[in-house]
């Protein structure tokens, strides 16, 4: 939902102005400057704006997920509507590291095209469902080339796995404490695969505040890396994929129905 929609549905509920606009500026910075953003305006089928994305392409042995990444507009597109629509799907065609690909599905990255240091990053999604079933909305470090993985830092400001319908998790990765040993927290709430809900971070220096439909549920700052270094005070880009199985979620089962969707109404950037 864009914000003219949301103003105007809280206007009809009889919400008073001045309390429609603190919600809408909640919870970052009202005076902040918007720095990067795409609502997903266009027809449907185009492929997302390409001068703000990159489409990865390929499998992912380091997850061991069973999904190939494909270009364009195959599995990520424009709905016409106002979103971009991610979508897993049980196909094959390609060879993975565990031979013939089984699923395909997209992931978008920024890389290039936009980075920021600190600000508050934001994005209205509606998650998919099933056993298997691994979105994600995060960032990298832009010295990923140089300085490899997880020296470049990683934030994840929203991850979901299948198997928790009403979990979603923020984390941070960096050197001592990446993967598996990662540093962050889950927020419980509804399904959050029934509806769409908005993820976000507020990054400053020495502090990364995590928020679910503006609730704040986790701050970090050095003092939880129990002496290793605090690696997000440089350039980030962000991603946006949705996998399919990997040593997290699992692989899909008899249950998972495709295809599924990941579906992103806006993500934007303010600083």
């Amino acid at each position: 939902m864009k914000t003219t929609t949301r103003l105007s549905r809280l206007l009809r509920l009889g919400v008073p102005a001045l309390a429609v606009a603190a919600l809408l500026v909640a919870p970052g910075n009202a005076s902040a400057a918007t720095v990067f953003s795409d609502d997903f305006d266009g027809p449907a089928g185009a492929a997302a704006d390409a001068s703000k994305w990159t489409n990865e392409t390929g499998d992912n042995v380091n997850n061991h997920e069973l999904q190939w990444y494909t270009p364009g507009a195959q599995n990520a597109a424009l709905d016409g509507q106002g979103h971009l629509v991610i979508t897993a799907r049980q196909e094959g065609g390609h060879t993975c590291w565990y031979g013939a690909c089984t699923y395909t599905s997209a992931r978008l990255n920024t890389a290039g095209k936009f980075t920021q240091t600190y600000g508050h990053f934001e994005a209205r999604m509606k998650l998919p469902r099933g056993q298997g079933m691994w979105p994600a909305f995060w960032a990298l470090g832009n010295d990923i080339g140089s300085n490899g993985w997880p020296n470049c830092g990683e934030i994840d400001f929203m991850e979901n796995v299948g198997y928790e319908p009403n979990t979603v998790h923020g984390t941070i990765h960096g050197p001592g404490y990446s993967g598996s040993g990662g540093i962050g927290a889950a927020y419980n709430g509804p399904n959050f695969s029934d509806d769409f809900h908005t993820y976000a971070v507020d990054w400053s220096p020495n502090s990364i505040k995590w928020y679910v439909d503006g609730n704040l549920y986790q701050t970090r700052t050095p003092a939880d890396l129990n002496g290793n270094r605090w690696v997000f005070d440089h350039p980030f880009f962000i991603i946006l994929n949705l996998a399919v199985g990997g040593d997290w979620p699992g692989s899909p089962n008899s249950s998972t129905q495709f295809p599924q969707q990941l579906v992103v109404d806006y993500v934007h950037v303010t600083a």
